[in-house]
Order: C-alpha cells, then sequence, then structure tokens
C-alpha cells in the first residue's frame, strides 16, 4: 500500500513509528505542515485524511497507508489559492503565519462537517439539518487550533466569508 499525499501516491516509511508529522516534512519534505507543540494541544500540524482532519504529530504515517493526506500544499487548485488561503488574506487572518496552514486544513474540513450537518456543541438546534454557520459556532468548531498572536477574529472572518456567511 502507499499513502497518497497530495494526489500522489508515496511509500510508507518503514519504521512503523514515524508520525505522519515527520514523514510529510522529513520523508516528503512538505514543509508547510508546521511542527507546533508535538503534543497534540496546538493545531499547527493539522491535515486531512480522506478529508478529515487529523493532528499529525499524534499520527502514525502507517495509520495514513491507503488513505488520502492532503496538506496545506495541496489545498491549492493549480496554482490558484484555495477559497480560504485568499480570505485568511483578505481578513488578515494570520499574523505569523505560523498556526495558518493548520487553520486552514481545519476550517476545510470543518466547513464540510458543517455542510454535512454534524452539530457541534454550541449548536442551537439539533432537529435542524442546517446548520447557520456563526461566529460562535466557529469559535467552537476551529477551538482546537490555537493562534498565539490573536488573529482570530480575522480567522472567523475569512471563514464566514468562505462559508457564504457575513464577515465583519
Amino acid at each position: 500500500m502507499a499513502i497518497r499525499v497530495n494526489g500522489e501516491d508515496a511509500a510508507a516509511p518503514e519504521d512503523a513509528r514515524v508520525s505522519l508529522l515527520d514523514f510529510l516534512r522529513e520523508h516528503l519534505h512538505l514543509t508547510g505542515t508546521k511542527v507546533g507543540c508535538n503534543q497534540g494541544a496546538c493545531g499547527a500540524c493539522t491535515v486531512l485524511v480522506d478529508g478529515e482532519r487529523v493532528l499529525s504529530c499524534l499520527t502514525l504515517a502507517a495509520q495514513a497507508d491507503g488513505h488520502a493526506v492532503t496538506t496545506i500544499e495541496g489545498l491549492a487548485m493549480g496554482g490558484d489559492l484555495h477559497p480560504l488561503q485568499a480570505a485568511f488574506i483578505e481578513h488578515d487572518g494570520f499574523q505569523c503565519g505560523y498556526c495558518t496552514p493548520g487553520q486552514i486544513c481545519a476550517a476545510s474540513a470543518m466547513l464540510e462537517e458543517v455542510a454535512r450537518g454534524t452539530p457541534s456543541y454550541v449548536t442551537a438546534d439539533l432537529s435542524n439539518e442546517r446548520i447557520t454557520l456563526t461566529s460562535e459556532e466557529i469559535r467552537e468548531r476551529m477551538s482546537g487550533n490555537l493562534c498565539r498572536c490573536g488573529a482570530h477574529n480575522g480567522i472567523v472572518d475569512a471563514i464566514l466569508q468562505v462559508a457564504g456567511g457575513d464577515a465583519r
């Protein structure tokens, strides 16, 4: 089997102890995924596995064997920025930019969760199949990704814009 990373197959590492984060950064030289706390607390290393967000520092590369991994490099489409990437720039959703790749990957998966009708802890009406994406809903869903610079308002505005809501 192989790990499909950003649309290309890569052989899984022989050492089963290699984290997905180290596999991406050190074996495949995809350095867009950042090393944050390396303990699963900050979300800087968030990537997508089969479209679901995962913390690559807590995931073994062997667990991704046979699955599709998407990193920040894989979100751009043919040289064009992903709409979330463009919105983060427009709304100054990053300052130092270190957490930005993980934030954007998490936001991408979060928007898919909302589209599927997956409720969060703060979803007000669980009987409604359509979730209204509010700032509170976004903040709850993105709470696993920390921005130490305090760009959270810009991040929420960027996500709201892409989701079709009103940014401040």
